[in-house]
């Protein structure tokens, strides 16, 4: 073999073995749970194909004060990460902007294993959330069709996130639910995995893999309304009548950043 053809040889073989390295591993389930769908959030836009964003200034009925937008200073996959991006500025007759995006008509499944791994953004008035709702929601209405919240901060919290779920009879205010509280620092300072195990009849909180809400259908005064197909919503509010409004503490622009998306089923 000429030298030449050994150098080609030599080349090819590590280009392969530096292509297989840049492969990621598949994500470790949790024992008993086989994964079912996942985004990582490793490429360089957003998955339209799973992914559904939402656009509009209309409050959202909870009194927000954004303009959730498709533009890449708001929504964008940057570094391994989705990135949803509040920002100050006039827009859509807002003097905010957000961004939304849900996996209604596209990933939609009945109980599960929810799990993604977050760091929130930090101040007064801003309003991160990892939530489900029922894929009937158009049928139905809110809050007959249900909604999960895996994960919900409002900024004058900064050590505390809540799980909740809402349907009829328990909804808003009257919600079922129980925060998590750090024992030292902010949720903001760092990347935490949220996530729910969502099963007949019952509702498991987790944090970092702290269980910390128990929800099940014999406990709720009204009636139970998840056992049915739910689909994703990751958004990113500015203002609205739980967390307040922003204030003169509070800095702009405010990044949720969102590592992965995983949904695994019960092994067989």
């Amino acid at each position: 073999m000429t030298t030449r053809r050994i150098a080609a040889v030599l080349a090819a073989a590590w280009m392969s073995v530096a292509g297989a390295a840049q492969v990621s591993p598949a994500p470790a389930a949790p024992p008993g749970w086989v994964l079912d769908w996942s985004d990582e959030f490793e490429g360089h836009v957003l998955d339209r194909t799973t992914w559904v964003p939402e656009t509009g200034g209309n409050g959202w009925g909870n009194d927000e004060l954004e303009f959730y937008t498709t533009r890449p200073e708001n929504l964008r996959v940057d570094g391994g990460n989705l990135v949803i991006e509040a920002r100050r500025e006039d827009y859509g007759g807002r003097h905010y902007t957000s961004a939304r995006i849900k996996t209604a008509g596209k990933v939609e499944r009945t109980f599960g294993r929810y799990e993604a791994r977050i760091r929130i953004p930090r101040g007064q008035g801003i309003w991160p959330a990892f939530w489900l709702l029922g894929a009937n929601v158009d049928k139905a209405g809110w809050p007959r069709c249900g909604e999960i919240d895996v994960m919900e901060n409002i900024g004058r919290e900064p050590g505390t996130i809540h799980g909740t779920i809402h349907g009829p009879g328990y909804s808003g205010d009257h919600g079922i639910g129980k925060p998590s509280v750090l024992e030292r620092g902010t949720y903001a300072d760092g990347f935490h995995v949220y996530a729910v195990e969502w099963e007949p009849r019952e509702i498991r909180w987790y944090r970092d893999g702290i269980l910390y809400h128990t929800a099940r259908a014999d406990s709720v005064k009204g009636d139970w309304v998840f056992e049915h197909p739910f689909f994703v919503i990751l958004n990113l509010a500015v203002g609205g009548g739980w967390p307040g409004n922003p204030d003169a503490t509070t800095a702009f622009p405010q990044q949720m950043l969102v590592d992965y998306v995983r949904v695994y089923r019960r092994a067989q």
